[in-house]
């Protein structure tokens, strides 16, 4: 395991020097786990086999058990750190409420649609189809090679083997799709007027491209908050990680042990991160965990697993599945397109391409392809839209996580009708009640609207 990850590691360093010195890639603003993953798929077992990555006792890659345990370490430090008290959800909506119903009904809505989009086009089309297929386009596309882990393996373990290896040919066709198709959009917005900060994409700072920040931009990583003399202050995060990923594992056994039946790692990671943090804030001890510190090895764990995700994609089951892929991508393309056009603009109450140009990278992609695009259009986030989801998403990610325990189950059981219509009447209320609360702004794309101005004349003076 060391060994492999050495050698992915290597690989990230390598892409991201190749991608620092390459105006294509720079301009394909591709990111450099995506290039790392790609190396490793093209210098492994099935591809030049000059790579020395581990296999297992069935003469399997190893690394395609690795995502499952990284996704476990990102979800452990979702409530890891010391942070101001949370505003209610009434506060949420009342200050966040367009950006949260927005996400939230992309994310549901792309759900339902694929189930439906499974169930009368692609049923009919491919008869030996796994009924659970359409299900990982979302996996893939909304929630990445995170969500396709999680996905896959639940479906995996009821029955359907190829699940795992489906979801990150969708994951990784969504970051392509993603990037490619969002600065389509951004050329577009910028040539009829719909972008407010920048005129045009070729404004995004060269140190943006490159992917390395000069001295005067290189903001801190967090802080130290133990003593170096009694224990390094990243070893103290890392182990408060790992102790709950731990925690997870023993959960997870106990529980086999008790019902011979294994629970979502992934959730139990997140509980026991929550627990031990819980545990700390008790003893007043809370405060000695830096949420920028966890948040960084979190993200960090994302691009180690997007990297071994992308490597250890069966190019067999690909192939495969080719027809099915292609069809299915297309119309996760079309929907993600609509949700930009015809409800971003119409939902926003202001910058409404910079906030759906953010929706349409992580609805494609993750939030990560989000924050790229948005970049582009918005390098100082004037917009606030990435603040604005920060604040929308302490009640978008339980909503993300209980549809990821109790979706895939019902859909591995034959359940899909029923979920679609469930998940599409929600994708339904959230516009409504959006447009309730917060307003139908139906007016002309070029036209601005409130706090736009301010903003503009600010991103001008600086």
């Amino acid at each position: 395991m060391l060994l492999d990850f050495a050698i992915i590691s290597a690989l990230l360093v390598a892409a991201h020097l190749v991608r620092s010195r390459i105006q294509p890639l720079q301009a394909l603003l591709l990111p450099t786990s995506v290039l790392a993953g790609l190396l490793a798929l093209a210098g492994g077992q099935q591809g030049a086999q000059i790579l020395p990555f581990s296999e297992t006792a069935r003469g399997e890659s190893a690394m395609a058990g690795y995502p499952k345990e990284l996704i476990a370490v990102l979800f452990a430090t979702l409530y890891l750190g010391s942070r101001p008290k949370s505003p209610g959800p009434r506060a949420v909506l009342r200050s966040v409420g367009d950006t949260f119903f927005y996400n939230a009904a992309a994310y549901l809505g792309q759900f339902g649609a694929a189930l439906l989009f499974g169930l009368y086009v692609l049923a009919p089309l491919f008869p030996d189809l796994n009924p659970a297929f359409a299900l990982m386009l979302p996996a893939g596309f909304a929630g990445g090679h995170g969500t396709a882990t999680v996905i896959g393996a639940a479906l995996e373990q009821q029955g359907w083997s190829d699940a795992v290896n489906v979801g990150y040919a969708f994951a990784t066709l969504g970051l392509l799709i993603g990037i490619a198709g969002g600065m389509l959009l951004i050329n577009l917005g910028a040539r009829f007027g719909w972008t407010r900060l920048v005129k045009s994409a070729a404004e995004l700072p060269a140190e943006e491209r490159s992917g390395f920040l000069p001295r005067d931009q290189q903001p801190p990583l967090g802080r130290e908050t133990v003593s170096p003399i009694a224990l390094d202050p990243l070893a103290w995060h890392v182990a408060l990680v790992l102790a709950a990923l731990a925690a997870a594992h023993l959960a997870d056994h106990v529980w086999q042990g008790w019902f011979a039946a294994s629970l979502p790692l992934f959730v139990l990671a997140m509980l026991a991160g929550a627990a031990l943090q819980a545990g700390l804030n008790a003893v007043k001890l809370g405060e000695f965990v830096d949420r920028r510190i966890a948040a960084r090895i979190g993200s960090s764990a994302s691009d180690y697993l997007v990297a071994f995700g992308i490597g250890s994609i069966k190019l067999s089951v690909v192939a495969k599945y080719a027809a099915p892929i292609a069809v299915l991508a297309l119309f996760g393309l079309a929907w993600c397109l609509v949700l930009f056009w015809f409800l971003g603009r119409r939902l926003c109450r202001n910058f409404w391409f910079e906030r759906s140009l953010f929706v349409y990278g992580w609805a494609t992609g993750i939030v990560g392809i989000g924050i790229i695009l948005l970049r582009v259009v918005d390098p100082k986030f004037r917009s606030r839209t990435v603040e604005d989801y920060g604040l929308a998403y302490l009640l978008l990610g339980p909503i993300e996580v209980a549809l990821l325990v109790i979706l895939p189950p019902l859909v591995a059981r034959g359940w899909i009708a029923a979920p679609a219509a469930v998940l599409l009447a929600l994708f339904a209320a959230c516009i409504a009640l959006s447009a309730r609360w917060v307003g139908w702004f139906s007016a002309s794309p070029t036209e601005l609207r409130a706090g736009e101005r301010e903003a503009i004349q600010a991103s001008e003076a600086n």
